[in-house]
């Protein structure tokens, strides 16, 4: 009897995936373990591996498919002496995807109906009978003020490319203005258009393209990491209630650590083991801050809070071609310094191709992002939920500080906390602030 091959749920929140590349062919031999294709979710690309032995009969969901439901059939595999005439009755393969295109106003189907003149009300009957206003007519016959009749179509289009209806003359019966007359009006340019506007919040994408002169952009689809981003950080500035604390870190007792560690590391394959980077220190710093002040190491839940064991600690990866992910080092309040860079290194490197685990990049209790690189002095983050804060780490560098009574020089960085209201009080993010400020700057009690 064939066997079904579904579109697998690759982690608990996965409702669709992206049928990226089949391995294998109609025809293809397969035992268990074989990887048969690779799926794209939010997050990742992961592989799909037969867990039966058998020839592949039939692909039913091309690759290059987007958004194919958890579930739903993707290929059939054929047992061992079945043939072509068992896979009767079984779904047709898909369409290979057509190339995405740009979206835009769609025309309707054939002429648009045509419709007579509605009758008017008793009040538009009365208005009507009344004399008019005299004025000098407009050069469709409409008067300035008289109402205009037009297709529901005609005038979103109208609107959409800035036209004045009663600047166009009608085609449609008794003179009712149709999308013939408004896409004349647009090609002639001889209509009368009112002064470009900015788009409202909710505008439709055609209306967002007015904007700007045709051919001075390009259009570049959104992949399903870009969408969840837009999702998720929409969701976090609409429902989570976020506050900042800001704290300025002098640095040179870190950076004079830093240097140290990574000279102590040993060679291997004439290489040092390991590179500790500020940012290492600085996820090191957080884990122990929240080991030290654990009720800010929380998740809100509308039933209780939860207070965690350990600190799992995001750190905000960049992707190629746009797009972040914050995979999670576990437990990092007990983690060493070489053993936190050598994790991260590694799920950086699987980040940016791809390959991370589900459980690898979700849950976690805080996160740090750093764009110190950038050259950025400080910022504020987007808290990610579930976490309740993310620390923001500014670039290093030179100011003159106060110390005692003299001014002198030194090496500072700046974080600024997110915390969300609901699970971290003031009082409570401006203390762990406070813990993360001292080990940052006495980073030898992180090792004690």
């Amino acid at each position: 009897m064939p066997t079904n091959i579904l579109m697998p749920a690759l982690s608990p929140t996965m409702e669709k995936g992206n049928l990226a590349k089949w391995l294998v062919k109609e025809g293809d031999a397969v035992k268990s373990g074989d990887v048969l294709a690779e799926i794209e979710t939010d997050k990742a690309t992961m592989e799909v591996e037969a867990v039966d032995e058998g020839t592949v009969g039939k692909i039913v969901v091309p690759e290059g498919t987007a958004d194919v439901p958890v579930n739903e059939l993707i290929a059939i595999l054929l047992e061992e002496g079945e043939d072509k005439s068992a896979l009767d009755g079984a779904p047709k393969a898909k369409a290979a995807p057509a190339p995405a295109k740009a979206d835009g106003p769609k025309d309707e189907p054939g002429e648009e109906p045509k419709a007579e003149k509605p009758a008017p009300r008793p009040s538009e009957a009365k208005r009507d009978a009344a004399p008019k206003p005299e004025g000098k007519p407009s050069a469709n016959g409409h008067d300035k003020g008289e109402r205009v009749f037009a297709s529901p179509l005609a005038r979103r289009l109208a609107k959409e490319a800035g036209i004045e209806l009663n600047a166009i003359s009608g085609s449609g019966p008794h003179g009712r203005i149709v999308k013939a007359d408004v896409d004349a009006a647009r090609a002639s340019g001889g209509a009368k258009t009112a002064a470009p506007a900015a788009a409202p919040a909710g505008a439709s994408d055609e209306a967002l393209r007015k904007l700007f002169p045709e051919g001075s952009f390009e259009e570049i689809p959104h992949d399903g990491m870009r969408k969840t981003i837009a999702r998720r950080m929409t969701e976090a500035r609409q429902t989570v209630p976020q506050f900042y604390v800001t704290a300025d870190c002098v640095i040179d007792d870190l950076l004079s650590l830093r240097e140290q560690v990574n000279a102590a590391a040993p060679e291997k394959d004439g290489k040092p083991a390991w590179k500790v980077s500020v940012n290492d220190i600085v996820v090191k710093a957080l884990g122990v801050a929240l080991a030290r002040v654990p009720a800010a190491n929380v998740t809100w839940t509308e039933g209780a809070m939860l207070r965690h064991k350990h600190a799992d600690v995001g750190v905000a990866v960049a992707l190629p071609n746009n797009g972040l992910i914050t995979p999670i080092i576990r437990a990092v309040e007990s983690k060493t310094l070489s053993a936190i860079a050598l994790e991260m290194k590694d799920l950086a490197a699987r980040a940016r191709d791809r390959k991370l685990k589900p459980e690898e990049y979700q849950g976690g209790t805080t996160a740090v992002s750093n764009l110190g690189m950038y050259g950025v002095k400080d910022f504020t983050a987007v808290i990610n939920p579930p976490h309740s804060t993310i620390l923001a780490v500014g670039g290093g560098e030179k100011r003159p500080v106060v110390k005692g009574s003299d001014i002198k020089i030194a090496t500072v960085m700046s974080l600024t906390l997110t915390c969300d209201h609901r699970a971290v009080d003031g009082a409570l993010g401006a203390t762990l602030i406070a813990e993360i400020k001292k080990l940052i700057e006495k980073p030898i009690s992180m090792l004690a």
